[in-house]
C-alpha cells in the first residue's frame, strides 16, 4: 500500500508485488511482465503535496462543520425529532472518518509507525464510519420519503425511539461487514523499502486477498449503488408529491435540495467508485497496464477521486443542516453565548447587544424543522 488510506478506503494491491499473485494458483492472476521498483517522482508528489494538502483542508472544514452540528444537536439531544436523530449519527460517523485522515497522510508521506494495534483499529473505524455515514444518507432520504409521500401511514415508524433503535441495528451491521479488516491487516515492511512501513492486508496470504476483493464489493455496494438507489428513489418521489401540492415556495426549495443532495453524492463517490473498479479489473487481468506509467497514473487518479469522495463529509452539515432556519438559529445562539463569554470574562460591556442579536435571530424564524 502507499498510504493508510488505500488501505482503509480503496484495498489497492500496490503493496503486493504481481508476481506474488501470479504464484497463487487460487487466486487473481494478471499477465503483468514488468516490475516497478520504486514510485515516480510525480506519484511521490501526490503523496508527499496534493494529499497532505487536501487531506487538510478536508479534515479542517468537516472537523468545524460536524464539530459544530454535533454541538447543536447535543445541546438539545433530548428535544431531537426524527432527521436531526440522523444527523446526530451522520456527524459521529464523519468526525471518526475524518480523524483517520491524519494518520494516511502521515503514512504517505514517511511511512506507518503507529504500531499494529492502531493499524487495525483505524483501518476498522475508517471503514466501518465510510459504511455507516452512507447507510445513514439513505435513511435521512428515506425518511423524508416517508414524511412527505406517506405522511399519514409512516406516523408509527417515524418514532424517536424507532429510529434510535434503526439507527443502532445500522452501526452493528457495519460493524459486522467491516470487522474483518482487523483481522487482514498488520505492519509490514515495504517490499522494495525495508525502511519503510506500511498498515495493508499481509495475514493469510489468499485469503487476505479475497478479503480485499470483498471489502471492494461492499465498498461498491453500501457506500454507494445502495444509497443511491434509495435516494434516487425517495427523492424522486418526495419531488412528484410536492409538484402536486399547493406549496409554491416551500415545494421550490425542497425540490433544489432533494436534487442538490442526490447530485453531490453522485458527483463526489461515482469517479472514485469507477476508479476502484478499474483498478479491480487490473488486478484480474480483465484490463492490462502497458507500462509503470500507466499503473502510477491509475494511482494519481484513485487518490484525487478518494479525495473528492471524502471532502462529501465536508458537505453534508451545509446540505443538511446549515441551510435549515433552526439550525441556523441555534448555531446563532450558540455562537453569540460563546461570544459573550468571551467578552465577559475580558471585561467587556456587550452583554445587551448580544442579547438583541439572539433575540432578532429567534424571530426570524420561519420553520420548525431542519431542511
Amino acid at each position: 500500500m502507499s498510504d493508510l488510506s488505500e488501505n482503509f478506503v480503496i484495498e489497492d494491491f500496490s503493496g503486493y508485488d504481481f508476481e506474488d499473485l501470479k504464484n497463487v494458483t487460487d487466486g487473481p492472476t494478471n499477465e503483468i511482465t514488468y516490475t516497478c521498483k520504486n514510485d515516480s517522482s510525480q506519484l511521490h508528489l501526490f503523496h508527499t503535496v496534493f494529499q497532505p494538502l487536501v487531506y487538510g483542508v478536508v479534515f479542517l472544514v468537516g472537523l468545524t462543520g460536524n464539530g459544530l452540528l454535533l454541538t447543536v444537536l447535543l445541546k438539545r439531544r433530548r428535544n431531537l425529532r426524527i432527521t436531526e436523530i440522523y444527523l446526530l449519527h451522520l456527524a459521529l460517523a464523519d468526525l471518526l472518518l475524518l480523524f483517520t485522515l491524519p494518520f494516511a497522510v502521515t503514512e504517505g508521506v514517511a511511512g506507518w509507525f503507529f504500531g499494529n494495534f492502531l493499524c487495525k483499529i483505524l483501518g476498522l473505524l475508517n471503514r466501518l464510519n465510510l459504511v455507516c455515514g452512507s447507510l445513514l444518507l439513505a435513511c435521512i432520504g428515506f425518511d423524508r420519503y416517508l414524511a412527505i409521500v406517506h405522511a399519514i401511514p409512516s406516523l408509527q415508524t417515524r418514532r424517536p425511539k424507532t429510529v434510535h433503535l434503526t439507527c443502532a441495528v445500522l452501526w452493528l451491521l457495519c460493524l459486522f461487514v467491516t470487522i474483518p479488516n482487523t483481522v487482514f491487516l498488520s505492519v509490514e515492511k515495504e517490499k522494495n523499502n525495508t525502511s519503510r512501513l506500511l498498515c495493508s492486508y499481509n495475514i493469510h496470504a489468499i485469503h487476505a486477498n479475497n478479503w480485499m476483493l470483498t471489502s471492494r464489493f461492499i465498498t461498491h455496494l453500501l457506500c454507494f449503488f445502495l444509497p443511491l438507489a434509495i435516494m434516487g428513489y425517495c427523492y424522486t418521489s418526495v419531488i412528484i408529491t410536492l409538484c402536486q401540492s399547493q406549496r409554491s415556495l416551500e415545494k421550490q426549495g425542497a425540490i433544489r435540495l432533494a436534487l442538490l443532495v442526490t447530485l453531490v453524492f453522485c458527483l463526489c463517490w461515482l469517479p472514485y467508485n469507477i476508479t476502484i473498479f478499474m483498478d479491480t479489473l487490473v488486478v484480474f487481468g480483465a484490463v492490462s497496464e502497458e507500462n509503470c506509467h500507466a499503473r502510477d497514473t491509475l494511482k494519481q487518479v484513485i487518490i484525487v477521486t478518494e479525495s473528492i469522495g471524502f471532502s462529501h463529509c465536508c458537505l453534508n452539515p451545509i446540505l443538511y443542516a446549515f441551510i435549515g432556519v433552526r439550525f441556523r438559529r441555534d448555531l446563532m445562539q450558540l455562537l453569540a453565548k460563546i461570544k459573550c463569554l468571551r467578552v465577559c470574562l475580558s471585561g467587556g460591556r456587550t452583554k445587551t447587544f448580544h442579547r438583541v442579536s439572539v433575540s432578532e435571530a429567534v424571530t426570524t424564524t420561519t420553520s420548525n424543522q431542519y431542511i
